[in-house]
């Protein structure tokens, strides 16, 4: 390509796309018009080959054709009756009771709420087992921790008098 000059580079260029037309029926503007998409029952597709330009050549002979179908989008809903998240006990047991196990079922606490918007039922429902079981060890182990320091207290001011 280095060799050729301007005006054969020219000639190399694609022409632009059509002019935008504007369609009245549509509230917003960049929708095609009605029955531009055939319906799904006879559904052509679009023949994709050689493309069809100015010296009016059509597909490669002894090639097939390819129909390509329309794209069709898949969005996901949040649960119904989603497992709890237990994100309030997890605050709680992070703060008052044993920091390491309150982070990690903080961290799963956030799991479960994205496993439930992104519609995982068992990823949720495990994770909310998970941090459950966290929770209660860490409730556990600080209300351990807050006895054996108590009875702690009372021996050493007994023992002072």
């Amino acid at each position: 390509m280095a060799d050729m000059d301007e005006s054969e580079k020219s000639k190399l260029i694609q022409p632009g796309p059509p002019p935008y037309q504007e369609h009245f029926q549509y509230p917003i503007a960049g929708y095609p018009p009605p029955g531009s998409y055939p319906s799904i029952s006879g559904y052509q597709g679009q023949q994709y080959g050689a493309p069809v330009g100015p010296y009016n050549q059509g597909a490669y002979p002894g090639h097939p054709t390819i129909t390509v179908q329309p794209a069709v989008y898949v969005t996901t809903v949040p649960l119904t009756n989603p497992p709890p998240d237990y994100l309030v006990h997890s605050v709680f047991t992070m703060l008052c009771c044993c920091l390491p196990l309150g982070i990690a079922a903080l961290i799963y606490s956030f799991n479960t709420r994205q496993a439930i918007m992104s519609g995982q039922r068992e990823v949720a429902e495990s994770c909310s087992r998970t941090t459950r079981t966290l929770n209660s060890i860490a409730f556990g182990l600080g209300l351990a921790v807050l006895v054996v320091y108590i009875i702690c207290v009372i021996v050493f001011n007994i023992k002072a008098h």
